[in-house]
């Protein structure tokens, strides 16, 4: 995930996706995110995968204490520096699979579309929790098990040029997928919805929420947004520690 996100050539393409442009606002998951996500004044919040520092941003602004935003990319990084302006914040580079905290030093861990980059997610899942204070939250977004296990996440185009059907196939076989993405091939790791939620039940977390959520009302209409009126792209799972 590093090189490639590193890569002078994919950043460049990367950073005419809507959703780098404009934010949070151009994402058709962060209504229902930010929905479920618990009060965030006077907490201290971690943020895995912090990519250009939106969500560290919006929990400074929602009055939390403390935003730590980790990401393996050093592009990134410097992307959130600029973007983001609270004295509440801080970034530290890192790979996720690697990084480490003091137990129980956080409230809240976010991570956003990032886990699907994870090879061991369980890994991960204890890692969090070590973190997370007692009833402390894990929240994340991820690209759907449906959506992930075909590999290739193209859709099948019928001879007018019209989307046809979503490919699913291989969902049983867990590991690498090579995905065409931003005009590069990126490896991604699928999950099933299995591995998910017991990856949580059975590392200590309770699940509050689960939602495979759809384009926000003001988006719908967008041509690239049609798809996902279709088939879930992604996976929204709100998690408690026991």
């Amino acid at each position: 995930m590093t090189a490639i996100y590193d890569d002078p050539e994919f950043f460049k393409h990367y950073q005419q996706m809507s959703r780098s442009q404009k934010g949070l606002q151009a994402a058709g998951e962060w209504p229902d995110f930010k929905a479920l996500l618990p009060n965030l004044t006077g907490k201290k919040i971690l943020d895995l995968g912090c990519g250009y520092g939106w969500h560290c941003q919006y929990a400074a602004d929602q009055g939390a204490t403390k935003v730590l935003g980790v990401d393996a990319s050093e592009k990134m990084l410097q992307m959130a520096q600029k973007q983001t302006d609270s004295t509440k914040i801080t970034y530290q580079k890192a790979d996720i699979e690697h990084f480490t905290a003091p137990k129980e030093s956080y409230d809240v861990v976010l991570s956003s579309l990032v886990l699907h980059y994870i090879q061991d997610f369980s890994a991960v899942v204890r890692n969090v929790h070590d973190i997370l204070t007692p009833g402390g939250i894990f929240q994340f977004t991820v690209e759907h098990p449906i959506f992930a296990a075909e590999g290739h996440q193209n859709w099948i185009y019928d001879e007018n040029g019209q989307p046809k059907y979503f490919p699913v196939d291989n969902y049983f076989n867990e590991g690498p997928r090579q995905v065409d993405f931003v005009d590069s091939v990126v490896t991604k790791y699928h999950h099933t919805l299995t591995t998910f939620v017991d990856g949580l039940l059975t590392n200590g977390f309770h699940i509050q929420r689960l939602i495979e959520p759809q384009p926000a009302p003001e988006l719908r209409d967008l041509p690239e947004m049609q798809t996902s009126l279709r088939a879930p792209m992604m996976l929204i799972i709100k998690a408690q520690k026991i």
